[in-house]
């Protein structure tokens, strides 16, 4: 029996277009502020933050069950993502603005995968979600991180875009690579 665990989590990914602009900026934050962490996963909105799950010899876990099943029962969401915005101080990224949809699609699923999983993450239960989509993370270095912040606050960015999917994330040991996608309303 394998009893190997792998570490995954559950996010939002924006439309190509939008992940290639997003990839963009984070190549900036690598080459002009020394900070490359963001560049190990896809552009994306953290739904539910990295978890150990055990490695299942089968292609249709438990957990992609469950992500299925959570997934055909919502509608595609609006996401709008507004401007820059940090957590001090380590953190700067694109401002994903807080709707009631998203922030029901995230307890929800919080929800669904604590009662059926037993999948919980205790820092998501002492604080309020706050969805945003990383592009300078914890290798920016506090004097990098001020400087980069000056550049950044005052910069205009929106886009708009339906999300229609959730998406799987596993990290292969270097990066964060794409398990699956589980279309909204049982597309995909």
């Amino acid at each position: 029996m394998n009893t190997e665990t792998s570490l995954f989590f559950v996010a939002l990914l924006p439309p190509l277009d939008i992940q290639d602009y997003a990839t963009q900026i984070k190549q900036y934050f690598a080459t002009q502020y020394h900070s490359r962490a963001a560049l190990k996963s896809p552009p994306h909105i953290t739904l539910q933050p990295p978890f150990r799950w055990l490695n299942a010899n089968t292609p249709a876990s438990a957990l992609e069950e469950c992500l299925q099943e959570f997934a055909r029962d919502r509608a595609s969401i609006p996401i709008t993502l507004n401007g820059f915005a940090a957590f001090p101080p380590r953190v700067i990224y694109i401002d994903v603005v807080r709707s009631a949809e998203l922030l029901a699609l995230q307890a929800d699923l919080m929800a669904q995968l604590a009662a059926k999983l037993g999948i919980v993450d205790r820092v998501s239960k002492t604080r309020p979600f706050a969805p945003h989509m990383t592009v300078g993370f914890k290798d920016l270095s506090r004097q990098n991180f001020r400087l980069a912040w000056q550049e950044f606050q005052p910069r205009q960015l929106y886009f708009e875009f339906t999300a229609s999917c959730l998406t799987l994330l596993r990290h292969d040991g270097k990066k964060w690579q794409i398990q699956s996608e589980f279309g909204f309303g049982g597309n995909g």
